[in-house]
């Protein structure tokens, strides 16, 4: 069984809508995706920004946990207490 643990969110300018602007967001979780969902229930809309479907991130999405990119889409990646969990939104222009 895993346990909750709190963690910090860090939410990219253009997915601060949903959160009020907020960039930072304390929440808890035992796994990346439980921690990304509960900010979806504190402040909706934040996942349709992130999930392209129920725990997949959108293609363009990559996450960070204390700086080390989740493998693929695995979002059951379990956190610590203390954890820093990053969303970084690709970029496209042309």
């Amino acid at each position: 069984m895993r346990v909750s643990s709190s963690v910090s969110v860090l939410v990219p300018p253009a997915f601060r809508g949903p959160t009020a602007g907020v960039g930072t967001i304390p929440t808890s979780g035992a796994t990346v995706r439980e921690a990304l969902e509960a900010i979806d229930t504190a402040h909706p809309g934040f996942g349709r920004q992130v999930f392209a479907q129920p725990g997949r991130t959108h293609s363009f999405i990559k996450v960070f946990v204390n700086g080390s990119q989740v493998a693929g889409v695995d979002l059951d990646v379990s956190v610590n207490e203390g954890d820093e969990i990053e969303i970084v939104s690709a970029i496209g222009g042309g």
